[in-house]
């Protein structure tokens, strides 16, 4: 397949990843019985000691990381769309795709042990669609 599809897909599976996930800082989930809602109160208010003064609860900590998916799936497509704009030369695209492809791939595995379905199939697209954006470049090089 063609260099142009790949990244087009990565940019727009980075973005759309982004957007989805951002939706759950704006959803707040309700706890449907006693042992969800004893559950949702320790993880919102109960702070143990992290060390130097810094107390957070476990729904502080899962924001920072849920923000920090959010900021790299942006971040990626952004680059990917500034750099498809301005069409570096294929040693530029290379380099950036090789990173790329190894952070999102250690971020799927991490997905895939850790997470649930949507962001295992999300960061698992994104994968692909870089994984063939790199190939494709080598592929076109050697014809």
């Amino acid at each position: 397949m063609r260099f142009k599809f790949w990244i087009w897909a990565s940019v727009v599976t980075q973005l759309l990843t982004a957007a989805f996930h951002s939706l759950s800082f704006f959803v707040k989930p309700t706890p449907q019985n006693d042992t969800e809602k004893q559950l949702f109160d320790l993880v919102d208010n109960y702070k143990p000691d992290a060390g130097m003064g810094f107390h957070p609860s476990f729904s502080e900590l899962f924001t920072g990381l849920s923000i920090s998916f959010t900021l790299i799936c942006l971040f990626g497509g952004l680059l990917n769309w500034f750099l498809a704009k301005r069409n570096p030369g294929a040693e530029i695209w290379k380099g950036m795709l090789l990173i790329e492809t190894i952070i999102f791939g250690a971020l799927f595995l991490a997905m895939l042990f850790f997470t649930f379905f949507p962001p295992i199939l999300c960061t698992g697209l994104i994968f692909v669609f870089l994984l063939g954006g790199r190939l494709s470049l080598s592929w076109q090089n050697k014809q």
